[in-house]
């Protein structure tokens, strides 16, 4: 695993399509921007284990992207 360390507003590249942005830091909370291919999808750990448990408890084949994808706030991507 790689370990970096950023300030607010620095960015962190993935490639070429994946940009990640420190946009603040309070206390123990970091806000992060993240600008991915509209056909990548993007989740929170516990969301994306939430949707594997769902998945295999109706014993189907864990595919989260067939779940509705959370509606972004304005002006993000």
């Amino acid at each position: 695993m790689l370990t970096l360390t950023r300030k607010a507003g620095q960015k962190i590249r993935i490639g070429d399509n994946i940009e990640i942005v420190v946009r603040e830091i309070r206390g123990r909370q970091v806000r992060l921007g993240i600008s991915a291919p509209d056909g990548l999808d993007v989740y929170r750990e516990e969301l994306y284990q939430q949707i594997l448990a769902e998945a295999e408890a109706e014993g189907g084949e864990p595919r989260p992207r067939e779940r509705a994808k959370p509606k972004r706030k304005d002006g993000e991507r």
